[in-house]
């Protein structure tokens, strides 16, 4: 979301850039502060959490966190829950999940005293997500595996849904092997510097998992349709992208929505649309749901919505959605031109250390294994093969700890 807020600072304080066309270092000219919330209150019985931060300038990376606020919400039968501050963000002192039929009402008071409201909102239709199926499928010309969810309510209440997911490959690190080449340098006029020493890796390095979360609004509505059965893609990814080359698990929550909600993601998603944030299609700031007591016309960016949601995993290997076919390559060179073979200058070098032969590479070997830029591979007629660290080490990029979800 912080891109989102990004945008929509542009959109209110920077519509005379709509024009420009040559390349220009942005900067904010002409600043307004405005406060950003975040909450979404579910039917998962959980710890909920709240976001507060502060719009901020073009030239910043990222948002200001609002500490030391008041979180309170309350319900019509008079239940209070209230929050605490933990990290950037706010998490409800006990657990707690929306129940049906009652209207929630969020109150936040920050550090200088100011008070802010949103309206009264009910818990939406509970809708569950039936399944969801890779299907693969050309998109825009480009080969690939959709994501597709699929679910039904009979009662054609829901209608309005906005969708995360949370996706994890497994990584197999292609030129890994089980020693590290530890260099270990002698006195100063050594011949040879230095040695190198194998020694028995304590740590898995070989595969990894990468975990990623979705960063754009996805949404869709079956309120142009029949009934109210949902069949959409809710994530691409084509063929030759490594995250599917192995194992690959996605888990998908959807959200249940109602118009109002759904029509502020879909207002915020279109502001934030291909045209780009200089695009001459300005529209302005739009309020949501939540207002300053004292001050209605202040500009207070956020929506405070209460969903039911609903949440589905899946796995699936490579080989059973495409079969017969390549796996996507690994995301870093490692791999010798094959006209080059042994001789490939990239990868193999000769060890020694005569300092007129431009084919001696010890020196280099020693500098790079020392610093951790490459790893060590193989050892034969005098050369060390060696790739780039990630070639070999798959905790330089990604995690080796293995999800507690994840299933081979």
């Amino acid at each position: 979301m912080d891109r989102l807020k990004k945008i929509l600072i542009v959109l209110i304080l920077a519509a005379f850039f709509a024009r420009c066309t040559d390349p220009y270092a942005l900067q904010t000219s002409n600043y307004e502060e405005a406060l950003v919330i975040e909450a979404t209150i579910t039917n998962e019985l959980k710890y909920q959490e709240i976001k507060i931060t502060k719009t901020y300038k073009l030239e910043e990376n990222f948002p200001t966190t609002v500490t030391d606020a008041v979180v309170i919400l309350k319900d019509n039968l008079g239940n209070t829950y209230d929050f605490a501050e933990q990290g950037n963000k706010y998490v409800s002192v006990n657990e707690f999940k929306a129940e049906p039929n009652r209207q929630y009402q969020l109150k936040i008071i920050t550090d200088n005293g100011k008070s802010y409201v949103s309206t009264t909102e009910v818990l939406t239709h509970e809708t569950s997500i039936q399944s969801i199926v890779p299907t693969v499928n050309n998109v825009n010309g480009v080969r690939g595996v959709e994501m597709v969810v699929n679910s039904f309510d009979p009662t054609n209440s829901s209608k309005y849904y906005r969708y995360e997911y949370e996706e994890t490959n497994k990584i197999i690190a292609p030129k890994w092997v089980p020693v590290i080449a530890e260099v270990v340098y002698g006195p100063p006029g050594a011949d040879p510097p230095g040695t190198i020493n194998l020694v028995p890796r304590t740590t898995e390095t070989q595969i990894c998992f990468t975990t990623k979360k979705s960063d754009k609004i996805i949404l869709t509505s079956t309120n142009d349709l029949s009934e109210d059965r949902v069949i959409f893609p809710v994530r691409f990814i084509k063929d030759s992208d490594y995250t599917i080359a192995n194992r690959y698990s996605i888990l998908v929550k959807q959200y249940v929505q109602n118009l109002a909600s759904h029509t502020y993601y879909k207002t915020l998603n279109e502001l934030s649309g291909s045209e780009g944030i200089l695009s001459q299609n300005q529209p302005g700031f739009f309020f949501g749901n939540i207002k300053s007591v004292e001050n209605p016309d202040e500009k207070v960016i956020g929506y405070f919505e209460v969903s039911s949601v609903s949440s589905q995993r899946i796995f699936f290997n490579f080989e059973d959605t495409f079969p017969n076919q390549l796996k996507p390559k690994y995301p870093y060179k490692c791999q010798p031109d094959p006209l080059l073979g042994s001789n490939d200058p990239e990868f193999f070098f000769k060890y020694c250390f005569v300092l007129l032969d431009l084919t001696c590479s010890g020196y280099f070997v020693l500098s790079v294994l020392n610093s951790g830029s490459m790893v060590y591979y193989n050892f034969s007629n005098n050369k060390y093969e060696l790739y780039p660290t990630p070639c070999g080490d798959c905790t330089s990029f990604s995690s080796n700890i293995r999800p507690s979800f994840w299933i081979d």
